[in-house]
């Protein structure tokens, strides 16, 4: 059984800049390479779970949204980190287009996808971390049974960290955190 840091994708990655389908208009969050670089080196599974209901409203399909994942995937490549898979939720409860409407098991704050992630690449939950920006994703990572999740502030104030281990100013303070941990 191997340990992973589950991570979601807008806010943490990437500066969230509503709706991210297209390369021109992804930007990684300064030092989130370099911080999935040190967590891969230690050991850590990499695997983003992401709700993406851009899908469902139309914005982006998923061959777009596909496309943006492989490319990210190769920048993290060569920075010397390595994605094991990426997961997404296309789906809203209530907005959108047919068939990506209605309550699913994936979308976040629901564990699906971490539960998915954990099965297909032989992960103990009680060894991983979630790592998000918004109470959705420690509710996830709660559920799903991780050891520790982690909140992003991504220059946001935050009204509600949802009981997270810790909170932190981003991605790269939380690989750092991670491995303190280890030490």
């Amino acid at each position: 059984m191997h340990k992973a840091v589950f991570l979601d994708r807008d806010g943490v990655i990437n500066v969230d800049h509503g709706y991210v389908h297209r390369i021109e208009d992804f930007e990684f969050v300064p030092g989130a390479l370099e911080a999935c670089a040190s967590l891969s080196a230690a050991g850590y599974k990499l695997i983003v779970v992401t709700n993406q209901s851009g899908i469902a409203r139309g914005y982006y399909d998923e061959a777009q949204f596909e496309t943006l994942s492989q490319w990210m995937c190769a920048q993290f490549e060569q920075a010397g980190a390595s994605i094991e898979a990426v997961y997404f939720c296309p789906h809203h409860p209530s907005k959108g287009n047919a068939p990506y409407v209605g309550d699913c098991d994936c979308r976040k704050p629901k564990p699906g996808m971490l539960l998915k992630g954990a099965r297909e690449h032989n992960v103990d939950l009680t060894l991983s971390i979630m790592v998000g920006d918004k109470a959705g994703d420690m509710e996830a990572g709660k559920s799903a049974g991780v050891a520790h999740t982690i909140m992003v502030r991504s220059g946001k104030k935050l009204d509600d960290t949802s009981g997270a281990t810790v909170v932190v100013d981003d991605l790269a303070k939380a690989a750092e955190w991670v491995l303190a941990q280890i030490k």
